[in-house]
């Protein structure tokens, strides 16, 4: 069985906020890369619920983190319709994230 390992690397200020956020994997190289965001979700079968990590440096503007949401919510999309087949929620995600969009980039018209 091959196995695969994914590591993250958070860098915290004296008030422990995430200053950097890094990650590597034994699938993508040996190089370390650097993010801004992350968030990761996890099934825990013992619970039957998420268990979630939410992390953001000081540098990730609001804009951005917005877009990342809105980018997480469309490949929760494709993710549903792949795990599941169900073709529904994927549409019902999809039409989410395009309302979405077009309000942060609403905002972003706003700020100009």
């Amino acid at each position: 069985m091959k196995k695969s390992e994914i590591r993250f690397s958070i860098a915290l200020d004296d008030q422990k906020i995430p200053e950097a956020i890094s990650w590597s994997a034994t699938d993508a190289g040996a190089d370390i890369h650097f993010a801004k965001a992350m968030n990761v979700s996890i099934w825990d079968r013992e619970q039957q619920g998420t268990m979630k990590i939410d992390l953001w440096t000081k540098e990730m503007p609001v804009n951005e983190m917005k877009r990342f949401y809105v980018d997480m919510i469309g490949s929760l999309a494709e993710s549903i319709v792949a795990a599941t087949n169900d073709e529904y929620m994927g549409a019902k995600l999809r039409a989410l994230g395009r309302e979405l969009a077009q309000h942060v980039e609403q905002e972003e018209r706003n700020q100009k």
